[in-house]
């Protein structure tokens, strides 16, 4: 069975809008590479329609950013829509039952399905304990305002189970559900 991993940039405040209006200077070499083996420990992503609509703009004309680009082009992409009718980039549109697609890839054989940001998206994945991994990299910065990522959100406990310094004040956070997740009824 495949794991569910979100990856969210977040502020200490809980922002995780437009991260690259507020991470700039806080890059290190233990993030790159953090992020480098978390893309190719996956083999599809899953996107919100907004994080694919940026993604889809920016990545297949990234043309300086080496392997990390050529498997962020290549990788299979499942993006939960109901307002796009065409898609490209190696995507398709998840269908009108987002949940139940999911446990039908979560299901299937192979690798990690990868969901960066998709706020809207990863929130619902966590209130249907879909999500197996949760990978919240917290930057040393007080937004001050933008969408929060647990803003009304039902009450979740996870479990700690790895936190990490990535250098630049950056530190990663994985939560674990607290319990092995297994499909819902009926799905």
């Amino acid at each position: 069975m495949r794991k569910v991993i979100v990856t969210e940039f977040l502020s200490l405040d809980g922002v995780m809008e437009n991260p690259t209006s507020w991470q700039q200077g806080f890059s290190s070499r233990a993030i790159g590479e953090f992020k480098q083996s978390e893309l190719f420990e996956s083999d599809a992503l899953l996107l919100g329609r907004v994080t694919y609509e940026g993604f889809a703009e920016y990545w297949p004309t990234a043309t300086e950013t080496g392997e990390f680009g050529e498997r962020m082009n290549s990788l299979p992409k499942f993006v939960a829509t109901t307002t796009l009718d065409t898609l490209e980039w190696n995507a398709v549109a998840l269908g009108e039952d987002v949940i139940a697609e999911v446990v039908q890839l979560k299901r299937q054989e192979g690798g990690n399905l990868l969901t960066y940001g998709s706020g809207t998206f990863s929130q619902t994945l966590l209130q249907h304990g879909l999500v197996d991994e949760l990978r919240l990299l917290v930057y040393p910065v007080v937004a001050g305002r933008g969408k929060r990522f647990f803003t009304g959100a039902d009450k979740l406990t996870l479990q700690l189970a790895a936190s990490r310094e990535l250098g630049a004040g950056v530190v990663l956070l994985t939560y674990a559900p607290p319990s092995p997740i297994s499909a819902p009824a009926g799905a």
